[in-house]
């Protein structure tokens, strides 16, 4: 008896510590199916016996309904009016950030390390985060209508802005990116559900309220198939067969790199602004994340070679475990400080 209570104690401080790491079984989750994608890639090739593609394919669809479907309306726009912390976030996510990977481009000359600096790029031109960014500013005491205003908004311009700047980037440097059937693509999985779903949020908003645990649950396990659909993919063509160990840790440290720079430049732009404390906090974390629900499921979009997006959602998913970790790390030592400043 004292047993079983000594090893249920040790789990629940194990349990605690992951937490406060910001580990979740999400996260777990995706690292076991790379691990499983890599021993077992026929079982998720698209050509294999499970139907991924085609689950994947509508529930991507499914994902951008429902999203819309929580959106207020009547909440954006009654967040519009601290226009200046907002322009502040929106331009950190969709034009600091780019612009960074951009100017990095040049110490990614070759491949394969190229296929690499274009998914750090398209990493850079998605939105930031809903939920993780609204429970971190929560964390920390920040400002938090604000934050949830603009996750709304930048979830919202991230399903226009990514595939632009990803068609511009690449029919600039390959010439053959035909952007009419992305577009077209797009548009039925993306943009017609997401406008679905607002326009249906005065009759069935509620539902998706009430339901937002059971929703996010779907979320994620869509994205886990996404995930392991497109590693699955890329182990079997060998595509990682170039890439170290060494490789991986590289990009870690340049993917933390750029979180804490973004940081830095985030909090010195908000200072010149004269952000509060509570709004400086929202700028920070808001401006810092990215999605890997709007990475992953537009992969699908832009990538339609499951292989390639393997590659490509690399970067992607290792910022994902970088930002969780930081993020909660600083929010939980925000909140025990009266004032960072």
């Amino acid at each position: 008896m004292v047993e079983k209570v000594k090893n249920k104690s040790i789990g629940n401080k194990l349990k605690e510590l992951a937490a406060r790491a910001g580990l979740d079984g999400f996260l777990l989750s995706l690292l076991g199916l790379i691990m499983l994608a890599y021993f077992w890639p026929d079982l998720g090739k698209s050509d294999g016996p499970l139907p991924l593609e085609f689950i994947s394919t509508y529930g991507v669809a499914l994902i951008f309904f429902f999203y819309g479907l929580r959106l207020s309306p009547e909440k954006l726009r009654a967040g519009l009016s601290n226009w200046h912390l907002h322009v502040l976030i929106q331009v950190t996510t969709f034009i600091l950030f780019p612009g960074l990977i951009l100017a990095a481009k040049a110490l990614w000359p070759t491949q394969p390390a190229a296929t690499i600096w274009l998914g750090a790029f398209y990493l850079a031109a998605l939105p930031s985060t809903v939920s993780s960014s609204v429970v971190m500013v929560s964390i920390a005491a920040g400002n938090l209508p604000a934050a949830i205003f603009n996750a709304s908004i930048s979830s919202l311009l991230g399903v226009f802005v990514t595939p632009l700047w990803m068609g511009w980037y690449l029919q600039a440097s390959t010439g053959d990116f035909e952007f009419g059937p992305i577009f077209a693509k797009l548009t039925l999985q993306v943009i017609l559900p997401v406008a679905l779903g607002i326009g249906l949020h005065r009759r069935f908003g509620y539902f998706a309220e009430n339901h937002r645990k059971k929703l996010r649950l779907f979320d994620q396990t869509i994205i886990l198939i996404i995930v392991f659909n497109s590693f699955c993919e890329s182990f079997a063509r060998q595509l990682f067969r170039d890439f170290s160990t060494t490789d991986i840790l590289v990009l870690g440290f340049w993917l933390a790199f750029l979180f804490f720079l973004v940081m830095a430049l985030v909090y010195l732009f908000g200072r010149a602004l004269n952000l509060n404390r509570e709004n400086q906090i929202t700028a920070l974390f808001c401006g810092s994340k990215k999605s890997l629900v709007h990475g992953t499921v537009m992969s699908k979009v832009l990538f339609p070679d499951a292989a390639m997006a393997g590659l490509v959602l690399l970067p992607i998913m290792i910022y994902h475990a970088l930002q969780l970790i930081f993020a909660s790390i600083l929010a939980q030592r925000m909140a025990k400080v009266p004032s960072y400043e």
